[in-house]
């Protein structure tokens, strides 16, 4: 197990020099400080044992977003052992709409009466009404989403806004678990405990290429020439992926007064001041599953500044803390995905 430090960044900063790598890049530090009120902790994930492998030596470009296509990585987490399993991949279209919107695909269930999950229950507090959210629907799947914009301050102290989905982005076919998301013809996600139910209520889980909409060979070798601003990634079109920064103004929004606790859905044991209705969507650790309802992971769109090859930026909090973390993670382990509106 990991000890992630549990605060909340003020800027984005290098990490810690070091001679020799860690083997695992999570284990980088960077300087930081605490929400204002907010105690010390820290937060507990699984830990690789094992360090990434090597790039591949080629890699086929994704297709336009609009398409439906995106990266899958290619890396296996643990480069020490070349074995692969071969899990059979799911057959599962991708999750319904969860709500008003009616989805043309379909969500896998056990029972044949699933009701898609109704994100309008999440949403709201004492201090954000439910009349302030809005509604989007992702023409390539049918599914909308629910939105708001949140009046906040920046990292220099000033008056900021970020209009951003309340839901995790959920796009793409299910595959297993077990295996790397590494078909560059199309979006790929993972589904918690391989079921399209978990998807539909708190999003999917991808890799960081995947997320980018980059060559799955990205997970294994820096793609930093790629990155762009207010980039897309696998995000609908008119939509970019969340940034740390972004999510400082979250944090710091109007009216808030519980640090992380007040982007966290009230039944993840939050207050949501911000209206951003955080759920504990969990994350696929090394091709495994955990923390579902316990913790959530999120990706941005930046690679580790000392280990870019393997690396990426996450940020992360669960039920019981005050504090998010950001950390640097393994470009190949499954996090949730948040998308803003450019504007």
């Amino acid at each position: 197990m990991l000890l992630i430090a549990a605060a909340l960044l003020a800027a984005c900063g290098d990490e810690s020099s070091s001679s020799a790598p860690a083997s695992d890049p999570s284990e980088e530090s960077s300087s930081s400080i605490e929400m204002t009120n907010e105690s010390s902790s820290s937060t507990t994930v699984k830990n690789s044992s094992s360090s990434v492998g090597g790039d591949k030596s080629s890699s086929s470009v994704k297709k336009d977003n609009s398409s439906s296509s995106a990266v899958k990585s290619s890396s296996s987490v643990s480069p020490k052992s070349s074995s692969s399993e071969e899990v059979k991949q799911s057959s599962s279209s991708v999750v319904a709409s969860s709500s008003s919107v009616t989805s043309s695909e379909t969500v896998k269930s056990s029972s044949s009466e699933y009701v898609p999950y109704n994100h309008y229950a999440d949403l709201g507090s004492t201090v954000v009404s439910k009349s302030e959210y809005k509604q989007f629907t992702d023409t390539r799947n049918g599914r909308s989403y629910y939105y708001l914009t949140i009046n906040g301050k920046d990292k220099d102290g000033n008056s900021a806004s970020v209009t951003v989905m309340a839901e995790n982005l959920n796009i793409g076919a299910m595959v297993d678990g077990k295996k790397e998301q590494d078909d560059d013809s199309k979006i790929e996600r993972y589904c918690y405990d391989n079921d399209t139910t978990n998807c539909d209520k708190y999003g999917g889980l991808y890799q960081w290429a995947e997320m980018m909409n980059l060559p799955s060979e990205c997970n294994t070798k820096s793609c930093a020439n790629q990155i762009k601003p207010n980039h897309q990634g696998i995000c609908p079109k008119g939509w970019r992926l969340l940034t740390y920064d972004d999510f400082y103004i979250v944090v710091h929004a109007d009216g808030n007064r519980h640090g992380a606790e007040d982007v966290r859905a009230t039944s993840f044991g939050g207050y949501n001041y911000s209206g951003y209705s955080l759920l504990g969507g969990g994350y696929n650790w090394n091709h495994e599953f955990d923390e579902l309802n316990d913790g959530t992971y999120w990706l941005y769109p930046a690679e580790s500044n000392k280990y870019p090859d393997e690396g990426a930026y996450a940020g992360s909090t669960t039920r019981s803390l005050t504090t998010a973390s950001r950390q640097a993670v393994y470009k190949t382990y499954g996090f949730s995905v948040r998308c803003v509106m450019v504007e």
